[in-house]
Order: structure tokens, then C-alpha cells, then sequence
């Protein structure tokens, strides 16, 4: 489905968190008649860490209550994404809610996450995102040739700010990757290892 009437679905519709920036793909889920019950929104991760290229970001699904529509988004945004040529699939879940239907759509969970302070800070305001100091879960459901995880110690990092600690290293050869000076953080260490990702999605 379009994006602009996936964000209004989820402007109406979901509970604690605004229409994203962008997406990849959005998918909804219709009921018999054709009436429209839920969506999902798909998009590359949030987290630097986690945009490898190989990866996607279930970042919004929302839906009227209607029994089973979100088990059935998940499943489909996986589908999707998969025949995509990605290997995995990511999400999130806030403190207090079960999970029960990414287990159902055979996601699994793979880290339980801290809550995070907010970015807003005197001299640096930030708009409430209301999600703030609320514990987390990360999610997945993968391929069998799926690269594992990064590390996940920046998962509570300030976006604003430049990342500290260990470098990040490319998903295909594991070599440190160099910091760009500027634009958006590079994914693999050479256009090599890029185009070898890109083709093994591509199969």
C-alpha cells in the first residue's frame, strides 16, 4: 500500500509512536469485505549498527484490535522482505507487551533492551518522542545464511552525537570499517564488499 495512507493508518491508529520518516515498503491487512484492519511499515533500521544492507526494520505495525491482524502484518512483511533478498528481519516491543504475536508469526526474541533517557537536554531540546525510559525487546526472524548481530551496546546511544567505543565492522569480511567525514556512515569497508552483499541478495 502507499506510504502517506500507511502513516495516517498509523497517525490514527497506534499507540505511543508518530508515522515514521520514510519506508521501504507498507503493507495492510483486509478483512473479507475489503475493510482495512491494520498495517505495517518497513523500513531500514533505525540503528547505524543494524543498516547493513542485508537487514529491514519492521518500524510501525498498527491495527484496530482485530484478531490476528498483527501476527498476519509480520508474517507478510517477512514474505516481503525475504523475496527482497534480505536475511533478516528486525523489531522492537515496549516493557509490558507479550510478544505474542511475533511468536506467533515465528519471530524470535534476541535481546532485552535498557530504557533510554530521552535526547532532550538543556541547550539541546529534543521533542518528547513518549517512548522514553521504557524498557524494550529487540526481535528477529532470519534466513539460515543470516550474518549475526553486531553488537548491541549502542542501542541506547544519542543519535545527535558521534559514536564511541569499538568500530563498526562490514558484514561481509569483517574488516574495520573507516568513518566517512561526512554523510550517511558507510556499510561495508569497499565498493567490493558491497557489490558481493548486494548480488548475494539479488540470488
Amino acid at each position: 500500500m502507499k506510504w502517506k495512507a500507511a502513516c495516517a493508518y498509523v497517525e490514527e491508529h497506534h499507540r505511543h509512536h508518530d508515522p515514521p520518516q520514510g519506508h521501504q515498503f507498507s503493507l495492510g491487512v483486509l478483512t473479507q469485505d475489503g475493510h482495512l484492519v491494520g498495517v505495517a511499515i518497513v523500513g531500514r533500521p533505525v540503528n547505524r549498527n543494524l543498516d547493513n544492507g542485508l537487514t529491514i526494520e519492521v518500524t510501525r505495525v498498527a491495527t484496530d484490535g482485530t484478531t490476528n491482524a498483527c501476527s498476519a502484518l509480520y508474517a507478510a512483511a517477512w514474505r516481503t522482505a525475504r523475496s527482497a533478498g534480505y536475511r533478516r528481519a528486525i523489531t522492537y516491543t515496549q516493557d509490558g507487551e507479550s510478544g505474542a504475536s511475533l511468536r506467533a508469526a515465528g519471530w524470535r526474541k534476541v535481546a532485552d533492551l535498557a530504557a533510554r533517557p530521552g535526547w532532550d537536554a538543556p541547550g539541546r531540546p529534543r521533542r518528547s518522542l513518549g517512548t522514553e525510559n521504557v524498557a524494550r525487546a529487540l526481535w528477529e526472524i532470519t534466513t539460515h545464511d543470516a550474518p549475526p548481530l553486531p553488537e548491541l551496546s549502542d542501542e541506547t546511544r544519542d543519535e545527535t552525537r558521534g559514536t564511541r567505543g569499538r568500530r563498526k565492522r562490514c558484514p561481509e569480511c569483517k574488516s574495520p570499517i573507516t568513518k566517512a567525514a561526512t554523510g550517511r556512515p558507510a556499510r561495508y569497508c569497499s565498493p567490493a564488499c558491497r557489490q558481493r552483499a548486494y548480488r548475494s541478495r539479488a540470488r
